[in-house]
């Protein structure tokens, strides 16, 4: 016997229980993911337990009472508001009912969102499955701080689905959408070279545009609205400073970079110039864009690009390069190598688990946080996704066959 063979029986052991029908039907992830909002809800549902979420409701009331969106209130909340005016109108259904029934749906809507655009994809089911569960631990610490990173991570996955479904005008919906809300919605524009019909989703981007734009005003007024742009941008550049060497922010490669060097007077555009070049290359590959796969590969580089290149990036945020990750890992038209295993595995347990009671305490505080190795096993998985873009043929292989099948 080698001293391979225990593990891979331990694995194939955990594989078949796995794939019982239980654990591989989508009611039963629904239900998992509904349970999860409701367990972040009611762990947070105490007053104070919930500050972001009091900090979006404030979004609407103060639009409603014409004060600015990105002053400090700390008679209401801690820190600032850091979402678009328009996020007034998306926040209002959950502002207008009690406190705590607002909070539970708010969650429910986050994460039911994110459920329905993973089944919106034309992916098959057992993949699907697989992303649910990969995916739930990241999911509740985004739950539990009640973020809309989901909806950003739905977003993205919603873009890409819509297109390939040819609705350029839900397509553009959600990228306009996300932009206004958040800025990380712009990244759906990656998908811009998919679209069959350009002409009509350039003039729905543009119309929707306008739409959100001056949908505010509905509930105020066209000078606040103005008014307010200007002081989100003022306020987003305030905080990109701030982030640099935040110990909860800045958890990017970006991040990483900075603090287990300690160099800080260098421009982030060091990274991020090349890190854009990298993530644009495999564009050139127009022969492979008729391959699903290599769509799939791409809707994978941006939902881990948006991350790992942002210094707003918090521990929240990775339910985003996580849905990444579980579609770099099934979706190609190749066999997954053991090291491409270990790097799933890795990232599960020092990205996902780290900030959680399941990763060893000391080793959180002491190399994790501080040095933002959560973004570690990321960076490394959009490396290895960047060399098959440029490299890999993506053209189906029928013979492929794995246990997602």
């Amino acid at each position: 016997m080698t001293k391979g063979q225990p593990f891979l029986r331990l694995c194939a052991k955990l594989q078949a229980f796995f794939h019982k029908p239980f654990f591989t039907d989508p009611r039963t992830l629904f239900g998992l993911w509904t349970l999860l909002a409701v367990v972040a809800g009611l762990t947070k549902i105490a007053p104070h337990r919930h500050n972001n979420f009091l900090i979006f409701r404030g979004v609407f009331w103060h639009t409603l009472q014409g004060i600015s969106l990105y002053a400090p209130y700390p008679q209401e909340y801690n820190d600032h508001n850091y979402y678009g005016p328009v996020f007034s109108l998306v926040i209002a259904p959950f502002a207008l009912v009690p406190e705590a029934l607002g909070l539970l749906l708010w969650l429910a809507v986050l994460a039911l969102g994110m459920y329905y655009a993973v089944r919106k994809l034309p992916l098959a089911e057992g993949r699907q499955i697989f992303l649910y569960w990969f995916c739930a631990h990241e999911l509740l610490t985004a739950l539990q701080m009640q973020q809309f990173n989901i909806a950003i991570a739905a977003i993205i996955v919603g873009t890409f689905a819509a297109i390939e479904r040819g609705r350029e005008i839900t397509a553009a919906f959600l990228i306009v959408l996300g932009t206004f809300v958040k800025l990380y919605g712009i990244v759906g524009l990656a998908f811009f070279f998919f679209v069959k019909r350009k002409p009509r989703f350039i003039l729905a981007l543009i119309g929707w545009s306008v739409v959100c734009f001056v949908a505010p005003m509905i509930i105020s007024s066209p000078e606040y609205v103005i008014g307010q742009y200007v002081e989100w941008f003022g306020r987003l550049e305030a905080k990109n400073g701030a982030n640099t060497f935040s110990l909860m922010q800045n958890i990017s490669l970006l991040g990483m970079i900075r603090k287990t060097t300690g160099v800080a007077d260098y421009s982030d555009l060091l990274v991020i110039i090349p890190g854009l070049v990298l993530f644009g290359l495999p564009y050139l590959r127009i022969s492979q864009y008729h391959h699903l796969a290599f769509r799939y590969a791409i809707l994978s580089s941006v939902l881990l690009f948006v991350v790992l290149f942002s210094t707003g990036s918090e521990s929240s945020t990775y339910i985003i390069p996580f849905a990444g990750i579980a579609l770099w890992y099934t979706t190609s038209p190749w066999k997954r190598s053991g090291w491409n295993v270990a790097l799933l595995v890795v990232a599960f347990i020092l990205s996902s688990l780290s900030p959680s009671d399941l990763f060893p305490r000391g080793l959180r505080e002491a190399y994790v946080l501080p040095y933002a190795l959560k973004a570690l096993a990321p960076t490394l998985i959009w490396l290895r996704l960047s060399w098959e873009l440029l490299t890999k043929d993506y053209a189906p292989t029928p013979t492929k066959t794995t246990a997602l099948d």
